[in-house]
């Protein structure tokens, strides 16, 4: 694989079951892009992060992160990588501070330099005044934002976000577009993005992937999806791909 190349899959699958989560999947990113992953919910993005951050194991087919295969080098890949799951889990007893120090330590990193990134990162979330405080006296914003900063304080060489701005305001959610598109252009970060904020896929990613039912129907720049689907926006383009169009006639049919 070239040293571009951050990830590289070919075929790769995963079954539960009798269920086709992720189906042949066949999907290049380069290092330095922010790629974004659109799909209805249950189309297999999820799963498909899982696999490629060396969280679950596939099916068949094969995939390299970072140059680390997902088969026999999982540790490598999370070594490499930072993730920020959907649903991720916060320690509610601990400060902010103190949060990040222990991610830190996991990942190695300790000292003076560890603690200046904390500071910094405080300082850009909005949170220096509250750095100190329990976590489980934030809000939910604030504490996406202590954990947007625990998946990049290691610098990681890419980064995995599943809905990253979901529980933002809109001015914390442009700041996170912001720090995505400095980090991939000033350090060569790779992002790897799940949304279902259409918007925000167009304004921060270079490449976009739609998934649906497992399968990868679509990849391609916002502008050339939306100019080979012939409409406005990539809204419009998603919902004509996985047929999610609204029948104002019918909205209020059940008031019959």
């Amino acid at each position: 694989m070239s040293n571009s190349v951050d990830i590289s899959t070919k075929e790769l699958s995963k079954n539960f079951g009798n269920i086709r989560a992720v189906v042949n999947l066949n999907l290049e990113v380069r290092r330095g892009s922010t790629f974004g992953f659109l799909g209805p919910n249950g189309a297999g993005k999820t799963t498909t992060v899982r696999m490629l951050s060396g969280l679950l194991r596939p099916t068949s087919g094969t995939a390299s992160v970072c140059g680390f295969d997902v088969h026999k080098q999982r540790d490598e890949i999370k070594g490499a990588t930072g993730l920020l799951p959907e649903a991720p889990g916060l320690y509610s007893k601990l400060s902010a501070v103190e949060f990040l120090e222990f991610i830190g330590a996991l990942n190695d990193l300790a000292g003076e330099t560890l603690h200046r990134r904390i500071d910094r990162l405080m300082a850009l979330m909005g949170l220096e005044g509250r750095q100190n405080d329990l976590l489980e006296s934030y809000s939910s914003g604030m504490k996406q934002k202590v954990l947007v900063a625990s998946t990049i304080i290691h610098e990681p060489r890419l980064v995995f976000l599943d809905e990253p701005t979901s529980r933002l305001d809109p001015a914390a959610s442009a700041l996170v577009k912001e720090l995505i598109l400095a980090m991939a252009e000033e350090t060569e970060t790779t992002f790897f993005i799940c949304t279902h904020m259409t918007d925000f896929a167009e304004d921060v990613c270079g490449t976009i992937g739609i998934l649906n039912e497992g399968i990868l129907t679509t990849l391609g720049s916002p502008e050339e999806i939306v100019q080979n689907i012939g409409v406005r926006d990539l809204e419009e383009a998603y919902l004509k791909i996985v047929g999610g169009e609204v029948d104002r006639s019918r909205l209020l049919a059940w008031r019959d």
